[in-house]
């Protein structure tokens, strides 16, 4: 197995070298055509011309046509070009057609019970308007009769989701952005074969290009011989696939449609700290039993359907069907989904709505801090108005540079008065916000560009949930072992500086 992936990172970095070698002729070509011809020189000034006027047209993020802007600026020649392959970064036509095809067949599976709005509504007409909004925009109902269970840490999430994995009698479906070889997924994995062959609907859903490199070419077909049925989302096809950007950074796992897992947590051991990579890894997820279920199940299912057409209704997957008992309640609980195939960014405006409307205080895990104007003017203002805003990200970073870009957005922060820690044990993963004891969201979404508008995503919504003070409580557990930073911490002298503000104009990019 070492030897397998030894060798396809081999020819991925050969692949690399290659596609280096034929840009740079093709550079050479392009620069030698241009300085022998005026007409030909003009044809390609025109052109850049046309690619940032057309940029400056699109409904955008202003950084990330910024960053286009200025790459087309300094490689006039190849600039352009550049943007027409790789600048869209929205999901290919096909993927497109798919998805919005199943969610227009399957639109009712979900419906907001206006009682329960009302209910939030009586109680602060704020959150009722974050229940409403992500209801009406990303098409997901706030539920009540749902009980949520929270994990500070990767191996108490695996240690009861193998429990409940074996008490499975009906389906399970499972959705990760990572999956490799190790004692979490051997022991993950024989459950699933099990059950597959005592006649459940198995199923599972892995990230192509993010387990890529840690499963062997053709898994989701071993997997089938197993007789779970697999789906490997958006193939990385190497020399084909040069646009990569939408990936399924969700973690979903729902068994008998009214227990589910979700949270920053995949299936490789570092996540449960069974392999050290980069000091003790901080994860966080939960378990929720309950009616809110439904949004994850009818979330896997519009995208399984998608690409792998089978259910001409998902209602046999209800959360009723298995549990005609009545669910325990506590809190409103509001699972929600966040797609590139839509102009509305309801992950970061989650987030926003958070800082706006906080009085006391917000704490946030984010293992990458690349921030639009719109996130710092947030977090700052915040800041200023009184609010106590905590960010923790890592000690150890998972990729330097990225860490480096991280830190760059600290100065803007700390002056307008956010406290910064980073977790000093190791990295930490987690991606959560909790408010004023009354509201938190845990889920998959990074405060990063990639998260924020080009992945899948998911997270939920507690409000007024006992999840709420485990999450806080989590958090300043987690700062005591955490290193406050202060602004000489972030000096980085001249050479350092200009580093971080050349990356800062391509962190959309990233």
């Amino acid at each position: 197995m070492r030897k397998l992936l030894k060798k396809f990172s081999n020819r991925l970095v050969i692949f690399g070298l290659l596609l280096l070698i034929q840009l740079g002729w093709f550079l050479i070509f392009l620069t030698r055509l241009a300085s022998y011809s005026t007409g030909v020189s003009v044809l390609f000034t025109l052109l850049s011309l046309a690619a940032v006027l057309w940029i400056l047209n699109r409904d955008e993020n202003p950084a990330y046509k910024m960053s286009w802007i200025i790459l087309i600026l300094v490689f006039p020649l190849l600039g352009g070009f550049f943007y027409l392959i790789v600048g869209n970064k929205q999901p290919s036509k096909g993927m497109r057609r798919k998805l919005e095809a199943e969610e227009q067949r399957t639109k009712g599976e979900l419906r907001q019970e206006p009682e329960v709005l009302e209910e939030a509504g009586s109680l602060d007409g704020r959150v009722a308007g974050q229940f409403r909004y992500v209801s009406e925009k990303a098409g997901y109902p706030v539920y009540k009769n749902t009980r949520a269970s929270y994990y500070p840490l990767g191996e108490d999430l695996f240690a009861d989701l193998l429990k409940e994995l074996e008490k499975a009698e009906h389906f399970i479906f499972m959705e990760y952005f990572i999956v490799e070889d190790g004692k979490m997924w051997g022991s993950i994995l024989p459950i699933l074969e099990r059950k597959a062959k005592e006649g459940l609907d198995v199923r599972f859903m892995y990230d192509d290009l993010g387990s890529v490199s840690l499963l062997p070419t053709g898994y989701d077909r071993q997997l089938e011989a197993k007789g779970i049925r697999c789906i490997a989302f958006n193939p990385f096809i190497p020399f084909l696939s040069l646009v990569m950007n939408n990936r399924d950074h969700r973690k979903i796992t729902v068994i008998d449609g009214h227990t589910a897992f979700s949270g920053g947590i995949n299936l490789a051991d570092e996540y449960i700290n069974e392999k050290n990579r980069f000091g003790h890894w901080k994860d966080t997820g939960f378990r929720l039993k309950g009616e809110a279920v439904w949004n994850y199940t009818v979330m896997f299912l519009q995208m399984w359907n998608a690409f792998r057409p089978e259910d001409s209704s998902y209602k046999d997957f209800a959360p009723f069907v298995y549990h005609p008992e009545p669910f325990a309640s506590d809190g409103y609980v509001q699972p929600y989904g966040d797609s590139p195939l839509d102009e509305e960014i309801v992950a970061e405006n989650v987030y926003l709505n958070i800082l706006n409307q906080a009085r006391d205080y917000v704490y946030i895990y984010t293992p990458y801090l690349i921030i639009d104007q719109e996130m710092t003017t947030a977090l700052c203002l915040a800041a200023k108005r009184g609010v106590d805003v905590r960010i923790v990200t890592p000690g150890i970073p998972d990729k330097k540079v990225i860490f480096q870009l991280t830190r760059s957005y600290y100065p803007p922060l700390l002056k307008a008065g956010v406290r910064i820690y980073e977790y000093s044990p190791g990295f930490l993963h987690a991606k959560s916000y909790v408010c004023d004891d009354e509201t938190a969201v845990v889920g998959t979404i990074n405060m990063d560009y990639r998260s924020l508008y080009l992945h899948f995503e998911c997270g939920t919504c507690f409000y007024r949930n006992e999840l709420v003070m485990d999450v806080k409580r989590d958090c300043l557990a987690t700062m005591e072992k955490s290193r406050e930073i202060s602004l000489k911490d972030t000096r980085q002298g001249v050479f350092g500086n200009l580093f971080c503000a050349v990356l800062r104009v391509f962190a959309p990019l990233l």
